[in-house]
């Protein structure tokens, strides 16, 4: 009985899936972290724009009553159990958390994680063009007359990094410290919330996943490494890339299903120009290599054989078609 195909069901041609490995992730994320790391060094804007562009963010936030940095600074400057911790904060689980939750979903959550990663990584790049559009100078590098303080440099006796962002002692000029808008830290953070809060599974997850984005936005502004407008800018960096996420994942599918469709046809091509190859004109036929003509124990016309071609044994009853090699025998059989 032919096969018939369910009503409304048609034969699309699909697109290839790849199960994602680890030995091909990690690469890439660290590819995408050093173009990312790279492209923030190579974008270093004047320092007098950057200057201004940072007056100009705090002159609006005065005119809208957002000026929340002044006061988280004091508070700060003047609690060291409170400005430590919050350093310590800045510098270190911006780059421990992200990277966690990253391996954590693609071990428990696979299912999740390439949609995850994409909208993390078209962030990453919106907040890229940011940094080369508007380099930004943050509240702690302003004159002093601005009011704020730089509290990584006044607490940097008690941890690793220097007077120059979070950056370890004597590697300052690796970083660029006018890369302030928008504001990556409160961006990775609400996207750490948000993977916590949708895929934890748990209370505990979930109120993390709204106390880290919240507490990461107080702390860098208390440490005066962003305005508040810096990590409002951060959330739409965030939103524009999950906006994008899925136009990003169906190019990045359509991309993989035309190379291979180029791969498979050439290599299609280059088995077909084989001289040696079945079914070709030149190739020759070899006993039992699938000739359309030729099969296994085959019979073929009286008198004819191929070699070691097994003989057929008569049907019982049947007088036995002599050999040739028998016609010319008339020893008789021994006696019993």
């Amino acid at each position: 009985m032919p096969h018939t195909e369910a009503p409304g069901t048609e034969a699309t041609p699909a697109i290839p899936k790849t199960r994602l490995r680890w030995w091909t992730e990690l690469p890439l994320i660290l590819l995408v972290y050093a173009c990312y790391s790279a492209g923030r060094l190579l974008v270093r804007g004047d320092v007098s724009d950057a200057v201004d562009h940072g007056l100009a963010i705090l002159r609006i936030e005065k005119a809208l009553h957002l000026n929340a940095e002044h006061p988280l600074n004091r508070l700060f400057t003047s609690e060291p159990w409170i400005g430590v911790p919050a350093d310590f904060w800045y510098a270190s689980l911006h780059y421990l958390v992200t990277p966690a939750l990253l391996v954590w979903l693609f071990r428990s959550r696979a299912v999740r994680y390439r949609a995850a990663r994409t909208w993390l990584m078209t962030s990453t790049f919106i907040g890229l063009i940011g940094f080369t559009l508007l380099p930004t100078c943050p509240p702690r590098l302003l004159e002093a007359s601005y009011g704020f303080v730089d509290t990584m440099a006044q607490y940097s006796s008690y941890g690793w990094w220097g007077g120059e962002a979070s950056a370890p002692r004597g590697l300052g000029g690796m970083t660029n410290q006018y890369a302030a808008m928008p504001s990556l830290h409160v961006g990775w953070s609400l996207w750490c919330g948000a993977m916590l809060w949708r895929h934890g599974g748990t209370r505990a997850a979930k109120v993390a996943g709204v106390v880290y984005p919240l507490v990461t936005t107080i702390v860098v502004m208390g440490t005066a490494n962003h305005y508040f407008l810096d990590a409002v800018a951060g959330a739409a960096v965030m939103g524009a890339g999950l906006l994008l996420t899925p136009f990003v994942m169906r190019t990045s599918d359509r991309a993989r299903a035309l190379l291979t469709a180029r791969f498979a046809t050439r290599t299609g091509a280059g088995s077909a120009a084989a001289p040696d190859a079945p079914g070709s004109a030149d190739a020759p036929v070899t006993e039992g290599a699938g000739s359309p003509i030729v099969s296994g124990g085959c019979q073929t016309s009286a008198g004819e054989r191929f070699p070691r071609q097994r003989e057929q044994r008569p049907a019982r009853g049947a007088e036995p078609d002599p050999s040739p090699s028998d016609a010319g025998d008339e020893t008789p059989a021994p006696a019993r």
